[in-house]
């Protein structure tokens, strides 16, 4: 399906009409659960007829529509163009999930089983846009199914870089032994279904999942020694956003909120040290890159993110401070021109960046939707024009392969503006590791950022910092 995000596989729900109290439409119950907050429906029907599954799917896509959910058919590809559903789940012995694309085409969510890692690297190969594994606590809706291991569940996590759901026997009990597995989200069916009080079950399911999942974020940039930018603002930024932050440091920086007085840059070798450290350790949900000073840098951060297939990157091209400070050399642009905006999802120029990135003078909305569009035509990365040079407002765009979003904000009376940048970008990291998709992702970073701008705080004899956490002890 258009715009598909892992957390719509978040609560899972899959149909099983056994549990219906005489009277109940299907429609009904799960509209109910939809109403609390499952995020993805899949209708499973190994009995009824090909009437009565399609009578089925198109009433649940109805309702699924009402609430921006996905409708997923079990099985049966050939009945999800007919009823309007998002996708299919096939099982391993099923009609299979590359036959299930041929017939379906491009632009469906197409879902598989696995028991194994080699099963889900299979799923994964064959064009599977997410994997289901089970029976993490055995299963009362098939007895012939083996219970899966949470080791044999985590190793599954780690090979695939696809979302990953467990299903089988889980209910708000038992949810907890999935932690520390990496799923991105649980399948449920008598927990949900056979519930007496639906909307409590559902909540009590979303808590569980949140507190399964530790997400996290990369910030692959320099130090400010002052507190304000860079790493520091980086790891403040995804702390606050409740994301692990972890960090590989490009260059040591003498600075305050007067301007910067000094930098060293680290060696190519230990900046290359620092990735594999972490790559090869901790599972990286998203990356924020920002300060890269030289062109050997450059091209040791493009060849790990490319080496470990890096989701998720959001490159903030750090050319100038905000004091004036000249950050990168003119063969250092050009080298994260090549290297670096490719694999970036998003890329958040300001104006003066996008300016020298475009060679394009910008002196209203209509030059920053020419400059955007070029720059994503160029490198096929989504692009966010941020607008706060702009005298009299701070309108953003975004440009991507969807229609241009513009986030219209209002100009914030606040001097205090050191670290902006870095804390826009941290965010939208943040939010892409959660899950939201990206126009969401950015929406929700500049209500972040806004708020801390709105927080009084004066450091310094230039242009202070944010006080990132402000927002918690108020």
């Amino acid at each position: 399906m258009q715009n598909f995000r892992k957390n719509y596989l978040k609560l899972y729900a899959v149909t099983d009409r056994s549990w219906l109290k005489p009277g109940e439409r299907l429609a009904d119950v799960v509209e109910e659960l939809l109403k609390a907050g499952v995020s993805c429906v899949q209708l499973r029907e190994k009995e009824a007829d090909d009437a009565t599954i399609l009578q089925e799917a198109t009433e649940l896509k109805a309702v699924c529509s009402r609430y921006r959910v996905p409708l997923i058919i079990n099985d049966r590809p050939d009945l999800v163009k007919m009823a309007g559903a998002d996708g299919v789940h096939v099982g391993l012995s099923d009609i299979g999930i590359e036959k299930a694309r041929q017939m379906l085409g491009d632009g469906y969510l197409i879902g598989g089983s696995a028991h194994n890692v080699e099963e889900a690297l299979a799923a994964q190969k064959s064009g599977a846009d997410y994997i289901g594994c089970g029976a993490v606590f055995g299963s009362t809706t098939k007895t012939d199914t083996a219970t899966l291991s949470t080791e044999v569940l985590q190793s599954i996590c780690q090979s695939v870089t696809i979302p990953v759901v467990a299903i089988g026997g889980i209910h708000s009990g038992n949810i907890g032994a999935l932690s520390g597995t990496g799923i991105d989200g649980v399948a449920v069916i008598s927990a949900l279904f056979g519930a007496e009080d639906k909307t409590r079950a559902v909540r009590n399911l979303l808590h569980r999942v949140d507190a399964l999942k530790v997400h996290t974020a990369l910030t692959i940039a320099g130090s400010d020694s002052s507190g304000g930018a860079g790493i520091q603002a980086d790891i403040k930024t995804m702390t606050v956003h409740g994301v692990y932050a972890m960090s590989a440091v490009t260059a040591l920086t003498a600075q305050n909120t007067t301007g910067i007085y000094g930098i060293e840059e680290v060696s190519p070798d230990f900046l290359e040290k620092q990735l594999d450290g972490i790559f090869t350790d901790i599972a990286v949900d998203a990356v924020k890159i920002g300060m890269l000073p030289n062109v050997e840098l450059i091209k040791v951060t493009a060849r790990k993110l490319r080496q470990y297939q890096a989701r998720h990157v959001v490159l903030d091209p750090v050319m100038v401070s905000t004091s004036g400070s000249e950050l990168m050399q003119e063969e250092a642009i050009q080298a994260m021109q090549k290297e670096l905006f490719p694999l970036a999802e998003l890329i958040t120029p300001n104006i003066p960046e996008t300016e020298v990135l475009t060679a394009r003078k910008i002196e209203d909305e209509a030059d920053m939707e020419q400059a955007a569009r070029l720059l994503y035509e160029r490198f096929h990365c989504a692009v966010l024009c941020k607008g706060g040079h702009r005298a009299g407002d701070a309108n953003d765009l975004l440009y991507g392969s969807e229609e241009p979003v513009w986030f219209r904000g209002e100009r914030i009376d606040n001097p205090n503006t050191h670290g902006t940048g870095c804390t826009l970008s941290s965010a939208i990291a943040c939010n892409l590791a959660k899950g939201y998709g990206l126009a969401e992702s950015v929406q929700k970073a500049k209500e972040y950022l806004a708020g801390v701008l709105r927080i009084p705080l004066s450091l310094g004899r230039g242009t202070g910092p944010l006080y990132h956490s402000g927002g918690m002890f108020r």
